[in-house]
């Protein structure tokens, strides 16, 4: 663990300039942003299939639930949260001065049903963010839309966008079709090693299965608390398949995980591991060790009465400061005023949260942050 004397005040916006935001959400505000996009066949199949009516957002936060935005973030009228450049500006990149801010885009495109439907919108959905978002704010980075479910479709999506810089990780949901370590999906890792990309895998569903293992829950707060458990399942397969071993370079960012599970999972893991581990002899280490090597966690949602000791006692756990990124989830709703991280951590612990580890997980912020920085 790095020790330290504890920071200044973090509920200061100073205190996050030259930050690197690892999780913002820009907001489709309607179909009609995709058209100028789409082919002919693909604008007439909108009009003729209604797409256009259809709430396609992909967030699991209900549109007018106080969590989905801040209050003093909210638009003005009735556009959706995050669906202005400009508010973005004013409440984050402006205020807080960061480095980079990585925008992760939740849209349908991800889990149409049509494997080529959905190819489409995501190619769609990535080139408006490019238009849009990334040629008006030299801050602004994005993760790459695929249609996770169709693996060649997905990797020729990665391969197109990946000739633009400023999109730096391939985006994924915790929870699809299959589980993540599954073979099937390894071409997709395989592109994002090769060309430098991290596997981003946000909190969210396709909704194809039950998003709890016991069955389809009544009510929203059900579905995001079971949030946390997916992640758990995701990395146990991982793991377990062997995807870290097959690509030794890929890193994986657990976006909107939280982080109190963290603790247990890894002495359940670790545990179980030496008691079965001739099931699996491609593991070779014990997962707390591939975790800390290959896995990255966004800090919000801190999901814990005492952020700081948290952070701390998952820091003590995993023998490693460099598992957590800074991120604001703009425009949610996980933190009031300026306080993005908790008071007391020491400046060592600080500095690598906010930009450190950032620089050391994607390949092409760290590129970009040299050349600033021999230009300066």
């Amino acid at each position: 663990m790095v020790a330290g004397r504890p920071s200044a005040d973090n509920d200061h916006p100073t205190r996050y300039v030259g930050a690197i935001d690892c999780d913002l959400h820009p907001a489709l505000p309607g179909m009609q942003v995709l058209l100028p996009y789409l082919d002919d066949y693909w604008r007439e199949m909108v009009s003729v299939r209604a797409l256009d009516r259809l709430n396609l957002s992909l967030t699991s936060y209900p549109q007018n639930a106080p969590l989905s935005c801040r209050p003093d973030w909210k638009p003005e009228g009735y556009a959706k949260p995050g669906s202005s450049l400009e508010a973005m500006q004013r409440h984050v990149l402006d205020r807080y001065q960061p480095r980079f801010g990585i925008l992760n885009c939740l849209y349908g495109a991800q889990v149409m049903h049509s494997e080529d439907m959905a190819a489409v919108f995501c190619r769609a959905t990535n080139d408006w963010i490019r238009d849009e978002w990334l040629s008006r704010d030299p801050r602004l980075r994005a993760s790459i839309v695929i249609p996770a479910h169709n693996t060649e479709l997905a990797v020729a999506e990665i391969e197109r966008r990946a000739d633009d810089p400023r999109f730096v990780q391939v985006l994924m949901l915790v929870s699809g079709e299959v589980t993540l370590g599954r073979r099937q999906l390894w071409p997709i890792y395989q592109a994002a090693e090769r060309l430098g990309l991290p596997i981003g895998v946000h909190a969210g569903s396709a909704y194809r299965y039950a998003p709890t293992a016991v069955g389809w829950p009544s009510y929203y707060v059900e579905d995001y608390v079971a949030q946390s458990s997916a992640f758990e399942n995701q990395l146990q397969s991982l793991i377990s398949e062997g995807v870290f071993a097959k690509f030794p370079g890929l890193k994986l960012v657990a976006i909107e995980s939280g982080l109190t599970w963290l603790s247990g999972f890894i002495w359940r893991a670790d545990k179980t591991w030496k008691g079965v581990r001739a099931e699996v002899p491609w593991v070779t280490r014990a997962p707390s060790e591939i975790i800390r090597d290959h896995v990255r966690f966004t800090v919000q949602p801190i999901d814990a009465p005492d952020e700081l000791a948290a952070i701390m006692r998952l820091i003590e756990h995993l023998e490693s400061d460099a598992l957590f990124l800074f991120s604001t989830d703009y425009p949610h709703w996980q933190f009031d005023g300026d306080g993005a991280l908790p008071s007391g951590l020491s400046e060592a612990v600080l500095q690598k949260i906010l930009y450190g580890n950032a620089l050391a997980t994607y390949p092409r912020l760290a590129k970009a942050n040299h050349a600033m920085e021999v230009n300066a």
